[in-house]
């Protein structure tokens, strides 16, 4: 018997724990690491947890064996595990903050209470005072401090209150408790005499109830990080109950089961005791997450009223009458759990009054946007559907809800959709991406999926489900397209242009590599130049229109034909080079014709021209280099050029003369500076509203003895690819900013302009050799333009932007040459610090015919005016040209019109002779350096 009072207030230990921790599941508060148990720890924890278990089993087989001759022993064995959980926490809560620790502090001193009185209990007995009231004193004791322990865990004040609810909870166990102690030890307060009878029939069975309830109010309060150790210690509080219950039931259970009872729910006690401070990971400074509902706390305290109701009837049934005390708490159980149950009630219509709120919030929010929003389930099926969806998708929510989307789709997008649906990183088509739609009616609509938020609830019909955002974008499609086929297309002729035949390249050289061979034809017109300066341009411009639908009708269906510019052509031929041989040897039959030009009154009068092809063959290869391929084929059309022309051959048979060629530049580019074969020569920049020659862009030229003058486009990129090009233009620098300070010193106010190498930037040096160069001729850095072409902005890296960005900080005018030839990118154009567009000489020619190269003329214009940006048209040849260019108020334009590049000897008396009538499109009569010119071959 005497150990039942002894483990009555080992239950009041164990009520304190309420401490932290953070379920697995709950990821937004995840466990604190610093706070986790140290290995030693656990090893220690596991140690007591297995001589506690040896204790509890030892004892309960010396109990039955022995009887009452093992009280003795077994009194030991408890104090014994009680001081030793004592010391177990007391140790692990040193890994802890004070503030954390202080709870796991005061259990430690409970423990020790609860081993003095277990102690005083056995010696008492020894001496023959089964009912010593001195071991009360300590268990007594222990109570307070096991509540104060259990509040100390409660979250502090700034962080959440306890609710009405919650109280609720704890009020409903502790009455309940409360109620069946009654209840079942009745008969065992009407026997007990003193203070000791009294303590083990009610005190503790109530102190185990109170305990009861603070714990389950704890585990409602605990953040969700502290949830774990908040369960422990509410286990460990129903184990201190069923201590107290355990003793009060001496009588009617017997000694022997009652001390068994005692023991296994005592060692219980213990055990999660110190598996909660194991798993507390502290204090958090700014509190973890709170639980949502307090379901856990609805759930106990009901199950707690209904379980006591239960027993409540089974003892109304057996004719027990109820006493005073039994019926008030018959009627606050009652009270409380109806109160709780109306609570929840109205929180329920609450929850599903802002339910509905926020559903139509949301659906009048999904309604108002753009955009068709539909949720998926994990197979594909449309659950939800919000929008116009009849204007925009031609379907009504009615009818796409319940259907899969992939029904919907082209079938050659399926692909697309299973790729967002199971959400493979992996996937070849990252959103936002464009699928094709049919409607009731049949039609395919483009529409663009975006969005891919996650949604639903697992084990749901939604399940996992995903959140897409559609949107109709097939007019945005069809102008794309058109504006792509502008783009790719040769407004002369109808043949796609250089930029679609390049891309058209490139993807032949990807399919070269998996083995699929292909050639290139370059056809260049025999003959052209005389038909363009004796006929003029629109005898030229109908030649081209002929030849263009000569080589469509002469190449194959796989075969494609395009205009590169002037009279040459290209076509990119699927097969080997026997294939591509025999169509350019039938091409060349077709075009060697005779071509008369057409007269004012297409009277059949008009000059005969003989006209023929050459075409330069090469095979693509699969390294991908496109510009090899290019000049190959062009190595190839210069042999055919060479060999008579009106004749076909291929790069085999130029290129021993073209690695000649190149090989012999290459050895003598070092020392043409050297020997003075470079020169710079400068055709001028007139300003329509200035009227006058406003610039000049230095052109650097090889005087070689042996081979005469070397184009540019040869010997520059030998100058890059051999290192040169650096010492090259920094001679070009110097060289040009010194003869503009001594135009500037005779009171002409030019600006100097000169072509930058890519190469000379990622170099690092541009901006010291510009500088160097500027104050070495005392220019202003305001006079110098540095002109840098299209390949800059496949480069532009942070190093560049950031060295460009020096050159215009100091002063220098920075210009994009070549404007639309190759790789225009407005993304990267709105991040490089380029001031002046230079529009490459293709888009200026035939703009005074053609009205889709106006078109987009004048859209280059424009651009360069909203971004702040001045525009220069090269290439201007007319006076037709200069009128639309005006028109279009281009300020800036060079060309032929207004003189070719010159000696700097001869720039004075351009200067000085500059006729500004030019700018106006009427007859000017023009210096002898200042002439037309037409394009030829």
């Amino acid at each position: 018997m005497e150990l039942h009072e002894r483990w009555s207030h080992g239950g009041a230990l164990e009520g304190p724990p309420g401490l932290p921790f953070a379920p697995p599941p709950r990821a937004a508060a995840p466990a604190v690491p610093a706070a986790a148990a140290p290995a030693r720890e656990l090893r220690e924890s596991l140690i007591f947890l297995a001589v506690l278990a040896a204790l509890t089993l030892g004892g309960v087989v010396l109990r039955a064996a022995l009887g009452a001759t093992a009280e003795p022993v077994l009194t030991l064995g408890l104090a014994v595990s009680a001081a030793a959980a004592g010391v177990v926490v007391h140790r692990h809560s040193s890994r802890l903050d004070r503030r954390s620790g202080r709870p796991w502090r005061l259990l430690a001193v409970v423990g020790g209470l609860l081993a003095a009185g277990r102690l005083i209990d056995g010696l008492g007995a020894a001496v023959g005072d089964a009912q010593s009231a001195a071991a009360h004193v300590p268990q007594v004791l222990a109570v307070p401090l096991a509540l104060a322990a259990c509040l100390l865990l409660l979250p502090s004040r700034d962080g959440r209150r306890a609710g009405v609810r919650e109280l609720l909870d704890s009020a409903i166990v502790v009455v309940a408790v409360a109620l069946l102690a009654g209840l079942v030890l009745c008969e065992a307060v009407v026997g007990s005499r003193g203070l000791s009878g009294f303590l083990l029939a009610m005190g503790y069975p109530l102190a185990g109830a109170l305990l009861c309830g603070i714990a389950l109010m704890v585990v409602s309060r605990a953040a969700a990080n502290r949830r774990r150790p908040a369960v422990w210690v509410l286990v460990a509080m129903v184990g201190a109950s069923v201590v107290a219950v355990a003793g009060a039931l001496a009588p009617v259970l017997g000694d022997t089961s009652a001390d068994l009872l005692t023991g296994v729910a005592g060692a219980v006690m213990l055990a999660a005791v110190v598996r909660a401070v194991d798993t507390d990971p502290g204090h958090r400074p700014h509190g973890g997450t709170p639980a949502g509902l307090p379901m856990f706390g609805l759930v106990v305290s009901h199950v707690a009223a209904y379980g006591v109701a239960g027993v409540v009837v089974a003892v109304l049934s057996t004719g027990h009458a109820f006493c005073t005390f039994e019926r008030i708490a018959i009627a606050m159980l009652v009270l409380c759990t109806s109160l709780r149950s109306l609570l929840w009630v109205l929180d329920g219509g609450r929850l599903t009054r802002r339910l509905q709120e926020t559903e139509a919030y949301f659906r009048a929010l999904a309604a108002s946007a753009e955009d068709v929003t539909v949720v998926l389930d994990a197979g594909g099926t449309l659950r939800w559907v919000s929008g116009a969806t009849r204007s925009r998708l031609g379907w009504t929510d009615r009818e796409l809800t319940g259907r899969r989307l992939t029904d919907l789709l082209d079938p050659a997008d399926h692909g697309v959709l299973t790729g967002v649906v199971t959400g493979s990183r992996r996937s070849a088509h990252p959103l936002p991406t464009t699928v094709r739609l049919r409607t009731r009616t049949g039609d395919l609509r483009y529409v663009e999926l975006a969005g891919s938020a996650r949604a639903g609830l697992p084990d749901s019909a939604l399940g996992d489900g995903l959140v897409l955002h559609l949107r109709d974008v097939t007019e945005r499609h069809v102008a794309q397209r058109e504006l792509e086929r502008l783009a790719y297309t040769d407004y002369l002729t109808g043949l796609p242009n250089r930029a679609r035949f390049v891309a058209a390249l490139e993807e032949a050289g990807a399919r070269a590599a998996d083995g699929e061979r292909s050639c290139v034809l370059l056809v260049d017109l025999d003959g052209f130049k005389a038909v363009n300066d004796v006929a003029g341009h629109d005898a030229g411009d109908q030649l081209l229109a002929q030849v263009a639908d000569q080589l469509r009708a002469g190449a194959r269906e796989q075969d494609l034909v395009a205009r590169l510019g002037g009279d040459e052509f290209a076509l990119l031929v699927p097969g080997g080079p026997d294939e591509a041989t025999g169509l350019a040897e039938r091409l060349v039959v077709a075009l060697d014709r005779s071509f008369r030009a057409p007269t004012l009154g297409d009277d059949g009068g008009g000059p005969l021209f003989a006209v023929s092809g050459s075409i330069g063959l090469a095979e693509v290869g699969g390294s991908g280099d496109v510009p090899a391929v290019v000049r190959q084929a062009d190595l190839a059309l210069r042999a055919a050029k060479a060999a008579g022309k009106r004749c076909v051959r291929s790069s085999g048979e130029a290129i021993d003369a073209a690695i000649g060629r190149r090989t012999r530049l290459a050895r003598d580019l070092p020392t043409a500076l050297e020997q003075g074969q470079l020169r710079v020569l400068y055709q001028p920049v007139v300003g329509v509203h200035d009227r006058r020659v406003l610039g000049l862009e230095a052109l650097v030229r090889w005087e070689h003895p042996l081979l005469g003058t070397v184009s540019p486009d040869e010997f520059i990129h030998l100058a890059e690819e051999d290192g040169l090009i650096v010492p090259l233009q920094r001679w070009v620098l110097e060289v040009a900013t010194r003869q503009a300070a001594v135009l500037m010193a005779d009171g002409w106010d030019v600006q100097m302009g000169v072509n930058v190498s890519v190469r000379h930037l990622q170099a690092g040096c541009l901006a010291p050799d510009v500088a160097a160069a500027l104050a070495a001729a005392h220019l202003p850095p305001g006079k110098l333009m540095l002109e840098l072409t299209e390949s800059v902005l496949l480069d532009a890296e942070g190093g560049l932007v950031s060295d460009l960005e020096t050159l215009r900080g100091m002063g220098v005018v920075l210009s994009l040459d070549d404007f639309g030839r190759g790789w225009s990118s407005l993304a990267y154009l709105a991040r490089l610090p380029v001031q002046v567009l230079k529009m490459d000489r293709e888009f200026v020619a035939g703009i005074e015919t053609g009205p889709r190269g106006r078109a987009l003329v004048a859209s280059v214009v424009e651009l360069g005016r909203t971004l702040g940006m001045d525009v220069v048209a090269e290439g201007v040849e007319t006076e037709e040209q200069v009128a639309e260019l005006r028109a279009m108020d281009c300020r800036y334009l060079q060309g032929y019109l207004f003189g070719r590049p010159m000696p700097f000897a001869d720039l004075r008396a351009l200067l000085d002779t500059f006729d500004p009538t030019v700018l106006d499109g009427g007859a000017a009569d023009l210096d002898s350096g200042v002439h037309m010119v037409r394009p030829g071959s």
